[in-house]
């Protein structure tokens, strides 16, 4: 796979007849600034001291831009999510932002890391060949999916406390407020599935409670681009009211 691959997946979806026009170009800003702003980071946090392994801290600032990708296909997609009951945009959004959210991953940081590609795992004349490189690939899928969970969660629970009083500051105070709630209940039916599952385990799954703060800042950071495109264009202001379910004001 190609790192490129994310690129052209966002091309193909502007090619979408509700995508046609100028105004649907914009997704660009906001998706190539994060991917460069990131990439910046990526390259500036190994000079400075970090405890973190170079490999490791790559594929961790791999996961927004991840992130980015999916919240890109969110918004180009969401004139069909948003006829849906409020359940049912929420199951959209999850099933959008996993797919381009892993699919991104894979392409930009899975095949850095020196191993196996992580799609050998699914292919079963190779996974004996691949299960060593997988016990160290697959956790880093864990994360963009948390990610992707916690985002549309947080998205519906916003829309939800929204509707009745509306505006780009309520929003942005909502969606804030929301995303470390979502955070902390995630985790703590992720730890509790993962004890029940291995009792005698003995890993630290309270680091996901402690990374809280950080990974909050870093999809708020991913999301206000969008909500900033959403804002000043028309056509996004649409496809935002209608994954959020406002009314028309």
């Amino acid at each position: 796979m190609s790192p490129l691959l994310p690129w052209l997946a966002i091309l193909v979806l502007l090619a979408l007849k509700p995508n046609h026009g100028w105004s649907a170009w914009w997704i660009w800003l906001p998706l190539a600034g994060l991917a460069a702003g990131w990439h910046w980071l990526e390259l500036a946090l190994p000079s400075s001291n970090t405890d973190l392994p170079k490999e490791m801290l790559e594929v961790v600032l791999d996961v927004p831009i991840a992130l980015a990708f999916g919240l890109a296909a969110l918004w180009l997609l969401a004139s069909h999510l948003g006829r849906r009951h409020r359940f049912g945009t929420f199951l959209g959004m999850l099933a959008v932002l996993v797919v381009f959210t892993v699919f991104s991953f894979a392409a930009t940081a899975g095949w850095d890391l020196g191993v196996e590609p992580i799609a050998g795992l699914l292919d079963p004349r190779h996974c004996s060949a691949t299960a060593v490189a997988g016990e160290f690939a697959l956790p880093f899928l864990v994360l963009p999916v948390l990610l992707a969970l916690v985002v549309a969660a947080a998205m519906a629970l916003c829309g939800l406390a929204c509707r009745w009083r509306q505006g780009p500051w309520w929003l942005c105070l909502w969606l804030f407020l929301s995303l470390p709630a979502v955070w902390v209940a995630v985790s703590a039916l992720l730890r509790a599935l993962c004890r029940i599952a291995s009792p005698g385990n003995v890993m630290n799954y309270d680091l996901f409670i402690w990374i809280g703060p950080f990974m909050v800042a870093v999809m708020f950071a991913t999301l206000l681009p969008f909500l900033v495109l959403s804002w000043v264009n028309a056509l996004f202001r649409e496809r935002l009211k209608a994954l959020f379910h406002l009314g028309p004001t």
